[in-house]
């Protein structure tokens, strides 16, 4: 994984991750706002919901901030993370099963585990039970932000390896999101979203290069998946299956490469606009005293230990069986201390938990608050803890 030819969002991640550090900030900020006393403190909760768009699904009503910002531009969002994952698939370090092994035994078990301490902590309550995928997913800006706050102190195939583990459990996020928090569908959508599917599908096949043709398909099969039912962000990892790639190693940025010039072109949107605009109107919490009463209750509790408890126990105890087993070896030039710090950084759930969490619990905006103070506290520990492990943690 050592070798791996850059690519737009690997560019980022050995950077500065200077996306990862504004999310961190836009989230302050969002909290900052939601907790001023009075007027001040309503306002942002009146802006994060000021309707500035039609109504495109009686279920939704009018288009709000909060929904252009989740159902659309967290669609564009979704693009990067497909293309990236196509990307690794097939010219990266996931394009053989020897590098894929690693990284997805451990994401398998990094999203079982958080899963099934998440019940076990809610008790089996039937009201909380449609949470249990909260802590699954990693936060992968706002991890690669506390690694590049550690700079040298962390080895590139640390970061490589969060990339990878990040973008497998993506992978089982988005299809959580497709099959499990789909509650009904509008068939004659639908079928217009697979049209659009097939159009890209032919597309692809007559070896159309140019990329307006497929993000033309991909408004459209945008529009179709929201009124079918299904998340509509979803029709951005299905868009990135259908856009071109020409596999280029030694040259992986090469002009030729359609995947490659949409993944350049989208990828500062994503980290710099999108990505904090998504946590600073989504991570808006209350932090009075019965916010803090209130992590102490079953749905934050589940929450907060399985991103920081199950999370660590998950990707840790398999990447340590997978080495022990002789199924795959560490990260190369990484201490165990090392990985396990790096476990716990991939306990910050932020934007992928913030948003199954409101897929979680529609219409019931209490127990998406107390998800949200789980999700903070959980993240917030995680970050804390890794950052500590890894900044102390020497080579053996």
């Amino acid at each position: 994984m050592l070798n791996r030819p850059p690519s737009a969002l690997r560019d980022f991640l050995t950077g500065e991750a200077g996306g990862g550090v504004l999310l961190m900030a836009a989230a302050a900020m969002a909290m900052f706002f939601a907790n001023l006393p009075g007027a001040a403190g309503d306002f942002y909760h009146v802006l994060v919901h000021a309707q500035i768009g039609p109504e495109l699904k009686s279920s939704l009503g009018r288009m709000t901030v909060h929904l252009w910002v989740n159902d659309g531009l967290m669609a564009i969002f979704f693009l990067l993370v497909g293309l990236e994952i196509k990307r690794e698939m097939i010219d990266g370090g996931l394009s053989t099963w020897e590098r894929r092994r690693l990284p997805f035994i451990a994401a398998a078990a990094g999203m079982v585990v958080p899963a099934c301490l998440y019940l076990v902590f809610v008790g089996g309550q039937s009201q909380f039970s449609s949470g249990w995928a909260i802590p699954a997913a990693t936060d992968i800006a706002f991890a690669i932000g506390v690694l590049a706050l550690l700079g040298r102190r962390a080895p590139a195939s640390l970061k490589l390896m969060l990339t990878a583990i990040a973008i497998v459990d993506d992978m089982g996020a988005v299809a959580i999101i497709a099959l499990v928090y789909t509650q009904s569908i509008d068939l004659p959508a639908l079928a217009g979203a697979v049209a659009a599917l097939f159009l890209m599908f032919g597309l692809n096949r007559l070896g159309v290069q140019k990329l307006t043709p497929y993000l033309l398909a991909f408004a459209a099969l945008w529009y179709f998946t929201l009124l079918s039912g299904v998340h509509a962000t979803v029709s951005g990892v299905l868009t990135a299956m259908f856009i071109p790639i020409k596999p280029t190693p030694g040259a992986p940025d090469a002009a030729d490469s359609p995947l490659h010039r949409l993944e350049h072109a989208v990828h500062p949107w994503s980290a710099y606009l999108i990505v904090p605009l998504f946590g600073f109107v989504n991570a808006g919490v209350s932090l009075d005293g019965a916010a803090f009463a209130a992590l102490l209750t079953p749905l934050p509790l589940g929450v907060a230990a399985g991103l920081f408890l199950g999370k660590q126990i998950g990707i840790f105890g398999g990447i340590w069986a997978a080495d022990r087993w002789r199924l795959a070896e560490r990260p190369a030039g990484a201490s165990w201390a090392q990985v396990y710090g790096m476990a716990l950084l991939c306990g910050i759930g932020f934007t992928m938990s913030l948003f199954i969490g409101a897929l979680a619990f529609p219409g019931s905006p209490a127990l998406v608050e107390q998800a949200k103070i789980g999700i903070l506290a959980g993240s917030l520990l995680s970050a804390v803890t890794g950052y500590l492990i890894l900044r102390s943690a020497r080579h053996f």
